[in-house]
C-alpha cells in the first residue's frame, strides 16, 4: 500500500505523548547510528525517498504535518537509507526548500514543539553560515518558551545548533562531509577532525 503522510509521522514520533517522553523514546531512531534501524527505514521507506525527490509527494505540502512529514523524508531518512554516501546529502536542497516555505507561512506554530525540532534541522544541516545562524535563533526561541521541565531537552538541541553553526562559522562548510563527498580537506580541517565531537 502506498505510503501516508501520517505513516511516516507515526513511525517517526511514535505514539503521542509529551514531548520529552517521545525524545527519550525516538532518540535512538533519530539521531543514533544502528544498522538495525537503517535497515527499518531503507526498508519501509526507500520507496517513499524516491517518489519524494521526484515530486510524486507534493500533495504532502497541503498541510503543516503533511509537509513536515515530506522534510523528514528528505532530510532523515538518507541518512539512515544511503548512510555515509554521498547521496546521504542529496536531498538537502529540497528539504531546506520545504522548511523555508513553511516558515515563511508560519506553518511551525501549527506544530508540537518536538516536531518543529525536525522543521528547523534543514537550516542546522546547510553549509550557509546565514541559514545557521538562523536556525540558531529558531532553536533558541523553542528553548525559552520550553516547559520547565523540558527546558534541559530543548536547551540540548539548542547547543547542537550552536555547535553546527559555528563549525560552519569556522570553515564554511561541515569537514566531516569532505571525504563522503570527495572533497579534499584543508590541513586544519584535518586537524579539526582529529577532535572528539568534530564529527555530527
Amino acid at each position: 500500500m502506498p505510503v501516508s503522510a501520517d505513516d511516516i509521522l507515526d513511525f517517526w514520533f511514535g505514539p503521542p505523548s509529551s514531548n520529552a517522553v517521545i525524545a527519550a523514546r525516538q532518540g535512538k531512531l533519530w539521531f543514533g547510528k544502528s544498522a538495525v534501524n537503517d535497515q527499518a527505514v531503507a526498508c519501509r521507506f526507500a520507496d517513499t525517498l524516491i517518489d519524494a525527490t521526484a515530486g510524486r509527494l507534493v500533495h504532502w505540502m497541503a498541510t503543516p504535518r503533511g509537509r513536515l512529514a515530506l522534510v523528514i523524508v528528505l532530510d532523515q531518512f538518507p541518512h539512515h537509507i544511503h548512510r555515509d554516501r554521498p547521496q546521504a546529502f542529496a536531498t538537502d536542497p529540497q528539504a531546506l526548500a520545504l522548511s523555508l516555505a513553511a516558515l515563511d507561512i508560519g506553518e511551525e506554530a501549527q506544530l508540537s514543539p518536538i516536531e518543529r525540532v525536525f522543521l528547523y534541522l534543514p537550516l542546522e544541516h546547510a553549509e550557509s553560515l546565514a541559514l545557521q545562524e538562523r536556525a540558531v535563533a529558531l532553536f533558541d526561541a523553542l528553548a525559552r518558551d520550553a516547559a520547565d521541565d523540558e527546558r534541559a531537552l530543548f536547551d540540548n538541541f539548542l547547543d547542537y545548533a550552536i555547535k553546527h553553526r559555528d563549525v560552519v562559522a569556522r570553515f564554511g562548510r561541515f569537514p566531516h562531509r569532505n571525504a563522503i563527498l570527495g572533497r579534499a580537506s584543508t590541513p586544519e580541517e584535518t586537524e579539526f577532525l582529529k577532535q572528539p565531537g568534530s564529527r555530527f
